[in-house]
């Protein structure tokens, strides 16, 4: 039974999802991930974009983003990359749970942040008055109250029905903006401030089903911390309007210094 080897191996959004620095390099593989079936579900923050080095496809796939990186260094027996940009829970339920089966010894997976509209929340915070970004990401948080977390249970039902020996990591999102930071222009501190808010109270809402599923959860804020926007070291792309599928994702060195260590971590 695969489990005995699974042992031995843990021993959009702006401006539409439709909305480079490279980090630090990869440890030293970990020789018993030969024997595992690696499938990497999820959305824009599991496939990499703002990364670079995509694959060609829709779904903007990077190598250099966190779970191909961790392939490359331990070398699974499979690797399965089926994350897509701007995939949301049905997205993953309806296309990607197809990867999974019995075998698969390891899942990641973040997926949330397009269900709640965060992709609307930065353009409607961006473009429009500081009390309509306000309402907006008010009503972001009463979705992720009300709604996400039965979507998020018919995710992770799933996910552990067609794997049920896998782990499964379920990967947070970063805080977008360091406050009292480098920037003087842009959002005000408030938006600034209810936006940071608001990816905490996804963060905790997710760390809550992952955990009631037995999965584990990635927090990614504490990685991330000193690397936001305003940063002056930024490891998340701002408003890029000449490529502006990339804003408010994690660079190359968001992904390798901010998404891997916390995935490994996890294991």
């Amino acid at each position: 039974m695969k489990m005995s080897r699974l042992v031995a191996f843990s021993s959009s959004l702006l401006l539409g999802a439709a909305l480079a620095l490279t980090g630090a390099g990869v440890a030293n593989a970990d020789s018993s991930a030969a024997a595992v079936d690696y499938v990497a579900l999820g959305d824009s923050y599991s496939s990499g974009v703002g990364a670079g080095s995509y694959d060609g496809s829709s779904c903007k796939r990077s190598s250099r983003a966190y779970p191909a990186l961790w392939a490359a260094a331990n070398s699974p027996s499979s690797f399965d990359f089926a994350a897509c940009s701007g995939a949301r829970t049905n997205d993953v339920t309806g296309s990607q749970l197809g990867r999974l089966n019995a075998s698969t010894d390891l899942v990641s997976i973040s997926i949330g942040g397009n269900d709640a509209g965060f992709a609307d929340v930065m353009t409607t915070c961006v473009l429009q008055s500081e009390a309509t970004c306000l309402n907006r990401i008010a009503t972001a948080r009463a979705y992720v109250d009300s709604s996400l977390p039965g979507r998020l249970d018919s995710v992770y039902s799933a996910i552990r029905s067609k794997a049920p020996s896998a782990q499964v990591v379920v990967l947070g999102y970063p805080r977008f903006y360091q406050l009292g930071g480098s920037c003087v222009a842009g959002l005000s501190e408030k938006e600034r401030s209810a936006i940071n808010g608001a990816s905490d109270h996804l963060n905790t809402a997710t760390a809550k089903r992952a955990a009631d599923h037995g999965f584990t959860f990635g927090d990614v804020r504490t990685t991330f911390t000193g690397h936001e926007i305003c940063s002056g070291n930024s490891w998340l792309h701002s408003v890029n309007w000449l490529n502006i599928g990339e804003s408010y994702h994690p660079t190359a060195a968001g992904q390798s210094g901010g998404y891997l260590p916390v995935f490994k971590s996890a294991l």
